[in-house]
């Protein structure tokens, strides 16, 4: 996702009380998706200036941004991390690096001047942010320079205003398929029995391992019990230095005696039942489970992570119907929606749940990684 991120900051005296602000749009500046605004005490101009571009790479990844357009008014700041101007100053050194670092997490990031009247948004929070500094400074704040680390405190809302009327951060859900198995392979239907990854299979869940381990940021990781998808996350995990937690309710739909047949198979052995399978979700294969009573436990699993992990970045690796369940759920969308979904094997989508009960899709299918 391509998105535009406009940042400021400055001190009341350089140095003096000094805050940032930044927020982050869509490409075509219709919508914001996040805000970022924080008091940093003590510190000059520039100092201010990195800070708000370190807080806004970061609440752009917060939204699932892959590519950054960023504009500022601080000519140094787009000059330096162009690769144009010498970082001459120590005091900036260290910052430059962060936000080298930062940036390192998106497929690209551009930096362009504006003037300081195109700035006005993050202007407006940088100022609110140097407001809360020199009230702190008056109340007796200690005037050491701020350098080396980020500030304790920064507020970021996203979206708090767009088109949507989400408010408050978001739970983040990055939905992982697992890999390849055999069944797979055959497109043989595949539910309660344990199939192993093949070896594409665990070579798809390494690729993912390594594009999330890359992005970081994730919170927790959470997995079905089929020994498929929790192989896929315990790659994942072990990229992210996180441990697995097994949450039931993430396993893939109980196909009954369906398990293990091909379409075609299914469709001669049930011929009527699979018919209506296909065109009711509240109809179950044979000995099986219904897309509606898998929906219901998909959705007890969703709230209970919300709950748990509320404003938190949670990796979910599961299966299909699992997965578009949740996209189901995020899109507000009828059940139709099962049926008109892909998900590739080893694929990510991302769902978000606000806690004001709002939730959007930020990502479908994405397999680039492979």
């Amino acid at each position: 996702m391509k998105v535009r991120l406009e940042a400021d900051g400055g001190s009341r005296g350089n140095p003096g009380p000094a805050g940032y602000g930044a927020v982050v749009l869509t490409a075509d500046r219709g919508s914001v998706l996040a805000e970022a605004k924080s008091a940093i005490g003590w510190a000059t101009n520039n100092v201010a200036e990195y800070r708000g571009l370190i807080a806004g790479l970061a609440a752009a990844a917060g939204v699932g941004a892959t590519e950054v357009d960023v504009y500022m008014d601080s000519k140094l700041v787009v000059e330096q991390m162009s690769g144009r101007w010498r970082v001459k100053h120590p005091d900036l050194a260290a910052l430059y690096q962060q936000a080298r670092e930062a940036a390192r997490g998106f497929d690209r990031v551009d930096y362009t001047w504006i003037p300081r009247e195109k700035n006005k948004h993050a202007d407006g929070l940088a100022n609110e942010a140097m407001d809360a500094a020199v009230e702190s400074a008056d109340s007796g704040g200690a005037h050491d320079p701020v350098v080396d680390d980020p500030p304790a405190k920064t507020e970021v809302v996203t979206n708090p205003a767009g088109w949507t009327g989400a408010r408050g951060a978001p739970t983040r859900l990055l939905l992982l398929r697992h890999g390849q198995t055999e069944l797979s392979v055959a497109r043989r239907y595949s539910g309660r029995g344990n199939p192993a990854l093949t070896d594409l299979g665990v070579r798809q869940a390494a690729a993912a391992a390594r594009y999330l381990g890359e992005k970081g940021g994730i919170d927790a990781v959470l997995s079905s019990p089929l020994q498929r998808a929790y192989d896929t996350a315990a790659a994942a995990a072990k990229s992210l230095g996180r441990d697995v937690e097994i949450d039931d309710d993430l396993i893939e739909t109980d196909f009954g005696d369906w398990e293990g047949l091909t379409f075609g198979e299914a469709a001669e052995r049930d011929p009527a039942l699979h018919r209506s399978w296909l065109r009711d979700t509240a109809v179950a294969p044979p000995g099986g489970e219904s897309f509606d009573a898998v929906a219901a436990r998909v959705r007890a699993a969703q709230h209970r992570i919300v709950d748990e992990h509320a404003g938190q970045t949670v990796l979910v690796v599961s299966h299909v119907t699992p997965i578009k369940s949740l996209l189901r759920m995020a899109l507000d969308a009828g059940p139709g929606i099962l049926y008109r979904l892909h998900l590739d094997l080893a694929s990510l989508s991302i769902a978000e749940f606000y806690p004001d009960g709002a939730a959007s899709v930020r990502l479908v299918n994405q397999t680039g990684y492979l």
